[in-house]
C-alpha cells in the first residue's frame, strides 16, 4: 500500500499534533519539517507510526535523513 501525502498528513497531526501557524493543507510538499513545526522527536514518532501502520520497514535514519514530505513519501513508497 503506498503512503500518500493525505496520509502522511494525518499521521503527523495524530502524533504530533499542528502546530497552529501551519497550514498542513497548503502546498508543503517541499516545506521543511522544521519549517512546519515538526522536530526530531515528532519525525521518529511518525516513522513509527508509519511502520506500524503501512507495515513499511523504516528505520530511525530514514527520520532523519528526510528533510521534507516528499523526501519522507519517496523513502517509505521505495522501502
Amino acid at each position: 500500500m503506498e503512503l500518500t501525502l493525505d496520509s502522511l498528513k494525518r499521521i503527523l497531526r495524530d502524533g504530533a499534533g499542528t502546530d497552529e501557524a501551519v497550514d498542513l493543507d497548503g502546498d508543503i510538499l517541499d516545506t521543511e519539517f522544521n519549517e512546519l513545526g515538526y522536530d526530531s522527536l515528532a519525525l521518529l514518532e511518525t516513522v513509527a507510526r508509519i511502520t506500524r501502520e503501512y507495515r513499511i520497514p523504516l528505520d530511525d535514519d530514514a527520520a532523519t535523513a528526510a528533510k521534507t514530505p516528499r523526501e519522507l513519501l519517496a523513502l517509505a513508497n521505495a522501502a
